[in-house]
Parts: C-alpha cells; structure tokens; sequence
C-alpha cells in the first residue's frame, strides 16, 4: 500500500524526547512507527506503536516490516532510544556495559541496517542519532565513559555514513544535546545540572525536537553533529 505521505521510526518513543518526536513528525502529517519497551497501543491510526527492545534484531526487523505492510515505506529513522548510566569507570559492571552496548550500539546498528536498505531501494531518506555533547566535550564531575564510547561512536557513525550513501539520496545527521529536562533527572536536580550549561539552564524537549526538524528540513545538510547543549560545547 505505497503512499505519498512519509513514514518516521522513532525509537526510544514512550517519553521524553521520544515521544514529543512521534507528536512533532506527526504534526508534520508523518506517519510513524514508535517503539520502546514499555511502548503502549495508540489510537491514532497514523501511529503504530511497537514494543520491544531495540537491541534485539527480530525488534529492529519488525519495525521495517510494520513501516511498509503499513504505510510503504520508510522516510526517517530517529534513533533516539539510548541508556546513559553515571557511574565513576571503574564501578561499572559487566552488566552495565553490556546494557549501554545492546541499546545505544546494537539498538543503533540493527535498525539503522534495515532503514537504509528500504530508503537505498527508494533513492532518498534520512537517519538522525540522537548522541550527547559528552562523548566529545567531558565535563569534571559528569562520569561519562560508557556515553562517550557509545554515543561518541554514534557521532563517527553518522559522518561516515553520510558520506558512503551521500549520492544516493540518504541524509545522516546526529543531534547532540546538553542535560535535557526530562523524566530521567528528578527534580531536585535541575538546579545543579543547569549549572552545567553555560546559558544557565537545562535544555528543554522541545529544544531537541527543534534541532531534529531542522535536520529534517535542512536537504543540504549531512553528516552534522548539531549540539543543542546551551553553550556546552563552546566551553565551560
């Protein structure tokens, strides 16, 4: 059932920035397959919402296959499901680590695969990572290894990506944030954490949910790394 309207995937998508992505492309007149663990049923019939962990590849093959025996086909991918656990190096446990791995690496590699052959097939997409201004930019206080390994992957990932499949037709573009206020930092800790920024706030949702819709707009652009971290990047 080919259809002109497009198809997003957004992962991570039963909170935060996740699900206000599935509002934003929606509002776009987007459909969208959404997935998380704990994803519930929408009813919206634009929406197909998929449960499961992205780092299992039968999850990952599911979405595709739901994008286009659904809607036809797949125009975006927002890889924005990802595990960020503060912990000093040495006190992470082989648990730990492979938790961070099987989310932001594997939850990455197997979806990402999938999406792109479809969109190959169709001559035109585009991929976002949502990463963090961590893996390039550590802050003192802010122990962050396994972020920087993952998600500093993801940032190289993406610029080579956008250049093996930059003449054929497929964008991949990372957005990186600062500490964004979402359901993951309790409230007791928004004053510290602003801190960190230089502007003197946390970043907002719809911040990020900005950044992602430039990208998706911006057709001259690919293989950025946008940070959306109130100055973090700039300095401290």
């Amino acid at each position: 059932m080919n259809s002109p309207r497009k198809v997003a995937i957004v992962t991570g998508a039963s909170q935060g920035i996740g699900a206000a992505l599935v509002k934003a492309y929606r509002d776009r007149d987007y459909r969208v397959i959404a997935n998380s663990r704990s994803i519930k049923p929408s009813s919206d019939p634009d929406v197909i919402a998929i449960p499961g962990d992205i780092g299992d590849r039968a999850v990952a093959e599911r979405l595709v296959k739901e994008a286009l025996s659904r809607f036809g086909r797949v125009d975006t991918l927002v890889n924005n499901a990802g595990v960020f656990i503060a912990k000093p190096f040495t006190a992470y446990t082989a648990e730990d680590y492979a938790n961070v791995l099987s989310v932001n690496v594997n939850g990455f590699f197997h979806i990402t695969q999938l999406a792109i052959a479809e969109m190959e097939k169709q001559g035109s997409g585009h991929v976002v990572n949502i990463t963090t201004t961590l893996a390039e930019y550590a802050i003192d206080g802010v122990p962050s290894v396994l972020a920087s390994l993952t998600k500093g992957g993801l940032n190289s990932a993406t610029k080579s990506l956008a250049i093996e499949y930059a003449k054929r037709g497929i964008r991949v573009n990372a957005v990186a944030p600062g500490v964004i206020k979402t359901p993951m930092h309790s409230p007791e800790t928004h004053g510290a954490l602003a801190g960190l920024h230089p502007v003197g706030r946390m970043g907002e949702i719809s911040d990020i949910v900005d950044g992602v819709l430039y990208l998706e707009s911006a057709g001259f652009v690919t293989g950025e790394i946008l940070h959306v971290d109130g100055g973090q990047s700039a300095g401290h």
